[in-house]
């Protein structure tokens, strides 16, 4: 595999946007995708570093795919944009954390013939990921509008019955598909607090957005400030040519972390596919750095890290978006 270059960014603030109180905090686009979204009961939370620092999680393995679990911080180099940063705030390194897992499964028109096969991929990732009692797991079901099933729970038997219910009302009485805002809802509302490792977004879908009120970009940068990764299972529906979906599926993959996977792949490769989320998740190092020239523009950084010969491959999300205020 090819090493992947990313970073991630954390804001200061990431608040639920139900909250009266915390209106203020929140961009005139925010609400209006809030509005369109709908609303959660879920806490807000604060997170501990400052408005400048760009906080990444990685995962590094070996020629034989075995995590690396002992990389000290002067064995590898970042780049941002090019140039060093100014100083290393933090390392750190998490070994069998716990999973945090949202499954969000299209029930669009375009995605009816494989909702019957994603419905069974998602419950092999609730029992193959959710093995322990500190692993959550939540269901959504989206088209233009999203739908929550499962609150989080450790219960994987509960995320099952959550994922059972996916599409089960019917045809939506709304045509459309909306990614970009289930994914933002998502990040907003169900993962809480900390930890901040281990948490993903399990997207079952063929990547046609032509709904959301959110860009691609806003949803990137929740995802990139709760530090969630997006592995998507790619439906193999019509014509890639075609279709802008695997295009936007690969982005939302890279910019957070994650990977894109065949949803009509074979019974051992879907287990190989869970197997290597469930190693990119369990184990990983967190990296807290001060850029050298960070302008709060909301450009986007493009990151990349450099490690050691014994290093084979390196997971990681291929950049940032600054601050735009």
């Amino acid at each position: 595999m090819s090493k992947p270059r990313s970073a991630g960014s954390l804001l200061l603030v990431l608040a639920a946007l139900q909250a009266h109180w915390l209106a203020g905090q929140l961009t005139g686009r925010e609400a209006g995708q809030a509005a369109a979204i709908g609303s959660s009961s879920e806490a807000p939370y604060r997170v501990s570093v400052s408005v400048d620092e760009v906080v990444l999680n990685f995962h590094a393995v070996d020629g034989k795919g075995r995590p690396i679990s002992d990389l000290k911080p002067g064995e590898f180099g970042i780049l941002d944009n090019g140039r060093p940063p100014r100083r290393i705030v933090a390392f750190d390194s998490w070994g069998d954390s716990p999973l945090r897992i949202g499954i969000l499964l299209d029930t669009s028109e375009s995605m009816q013939a494989n909702l019957a096969r994603n419905r069974a991929l998602a419950i092999q990732a609730a029992q193959t990921l959710l093995r322990r009692r500190p692993d959550e797991g939540f269901v959504m079901g989206f088209g233009r509008q999203s739908r929550l099933l499962q609150t989080r729970t450790s219960d994987a038997s509960a995320v099952r019955e959550g994922v059972l219910q996916v599409g089960t009302g019917g045809p939506a009485k709304l045509p459309g598909t909306a990614i970009f805002d289930v994914i933002l809802s998502a990040c907003l509302y169900n993962f809480g607090g900390e930890p901040a490792q281990g948490r993903a977004i399990l997207l079952f879908s063929d990547g046609e957005d032509n709904a959301s009120y959110t860009e691609l970009k806003d949803a990137v940068d929740r995802c990139q400030r709760g530090n969630t990764a997006i592995y998507a299972f790619r439906a193999g529906v019509g014509p890639e040519k075609d279709s802008t979906g695997p295009g936007t599926l690969a982005e939302l993959a890279a910019e957070t972390g994650g990977r894109v996977f065949r949803s009509d792949d074979s019974e051992a490769g879907i287990e190989n596919d869970l197997r290597t989320i469930e190693a990119d998740l369990r184990n990983q190092y967190r990296v807290v750095y001060d850029p050298s020239d960070l302008k709060h523009d909301g450009s986007f950084h493009k990151v990349e890290l450099t490690a050691p010969e014994r290093v084979n491959s390196i997971l990681i999300r291929s950049g940032y978006y600054a601050p735009a205020h």
